[in-house]
């Protein structure tokens, strides 16, 4: 099978796995137990959130382990209801773990602004200037698009939220791995990621909280997590998290080449062969190896089904219901037509994906979109 969907999911890197194989027959205490067996699982959680925290370059205690990206995003809205100040600023094009849970704490008083964005899938920091109101809260705005791979200009619309000092998250989801990171860079006051998305396991992710930042706990209970995230930790889950934090790190550089050179060659063979391909997304400003292509007059779902009889897998720019295709919101915001939304599909490369893979993605799309 030819796995070309690293946005949803990547596949867990076998040294992470062999990590979290190795902790899951070791070390099975308590971490809040005061027997040998708890400390020793204590201090594998404390070891991986130092790992974390000097791979983003920050302090060990803006650390603080969740269950996944949504759930770090959601402990930051969540925690508006206890504010004053109840409207939030966020994008037309976010993530449902952010616009679904804004309608569902409406109730508790809590107002939003959706922000446009422009073809490219940017948001416009005059517009972010221009929507503060004197009851803004908080400013939620995602790094990195999940469909086009479009990088926001985080750094620009930071320096406005802390002009007016209004708390800044994003969902930084889709950016750990493919663009560098640091906290002394991008000075927001929460970021959310998640460990399935760069080769770590499921289940398992962590939110940045710069130190005197807000935060109350979504989940309560035993107060772990320094009293922001309570219930027994996941162990071999967070072990596995740091070590695939340590590995995106580590390989950084090389990984941007080996995603640049894949996305490069793709592009070039696929426009010489491809009179009716359109790419969607900003042309440079945007994670490398993340591709929205639209084959005009090709429905999306029809060529999911035909690429997945030939063992290879990409996704659908937009929503598949059963025979029919509902058109990504994104890509409606984007200004794109409904003919256009709805024939576009998401290449999104990774590690293990190599030239030859390529290859035969290309000459598959050729078969079946006519190009």
């Amino acid at each position: 099978m030819s796995y070309f969907d690293h946005c949803a999911t990547t596949p867990i890197h076998p040294i992470v796995i062999d990590k979290m194989e190795s902790t899951s027959k070791t070390h099975f205490g308590n971490p809040s137990s005061l027997h040998t067996s708890g400390r020793k699982a204590k201090s594998l959680i404390e070891s991986s959130r130092r790992i974390i925290a000097n791979a983003l370059k920050a302090s060990t205690n803006e650390i603080i382990f969740t269950g996944s990206g949504t759930e770090a995003n959601n402990s930051v809205l969540w925690s508006l209801i206890h504010e004053e100040n109840k409207h939030v600023i966020t994008s037309s094009i976010e993530h449902p773990a952010i616009l679904k849970v804004l309608d569902s704490i409406a109730p508790f008083g809590i107002s939003y602004t959706k922000l446009p964005v422009n073809k490219f899938g940017e948001v416009n920091p005059k517009n972010l200037e221009e929507s503060i109101e004197k009851d803004t809260g908080l400013i939620s705005i995602m790094m990195v698009n999940n469909e086009v791979g479009t990088i926001n200009p985080i750094k620009d619309l930071i320096e406005i939220a802390e002009e007016k000092n209004i708390p800044f998250h994003s969902d930084a989801v889709q950016a750990l791995g493919k663009i560098p990171l640091s906290v002394k860079d991008i000075q927001a006051d929460y970021l959310s990621f998640s460990g399935h998305k760069f080769y770590g396991p499921k289940g398992v992710g962590f939110l940045y909280k710069k130190n005197e930042s807000k935060l109350n706990p979504l989940i309560i209970g035993g107060g772990q997590e320094g009293q922001f995230r309570a219930g027994t930790e996941n162990i071999s889950g967070i072990v596995g998290l740091a070590e695939a934090v340590r590995l995106a790190i580590e390989n950084l550089d090389n990984r941007i080449l080996h995603l640049e050179e894949l996305e490069s060659e793709f592009k070039a063979k696929l426009l010489s062969l491809s009179s009716n391909v359109i790419f969607n997304g900003h042309p440079e400003k945007h994670v490398p190896g993340v591709i929205s292509a639209s084959f005009l007059g090709k429905r999306s779902d029809i060529l999911l089904v035909e690429l997945d009889r030939e063992k290879i897998e990409v996704s659908s720019g937009s929503a598949c219901g059963s025979g029919s295709v509902k058109p990504s919101f994104v890509l409606e915001e984007m200004g794109l037509s409904k003919n256009q939304n709805t024939s576009t599909i998401r290449i999104s490369f990774g590690r293990s994906n190599s030239l030859e893979d390529v290859n035969t993605l290309v000459k598959a799309l050729v078969k079946f979109t006519n190009v």
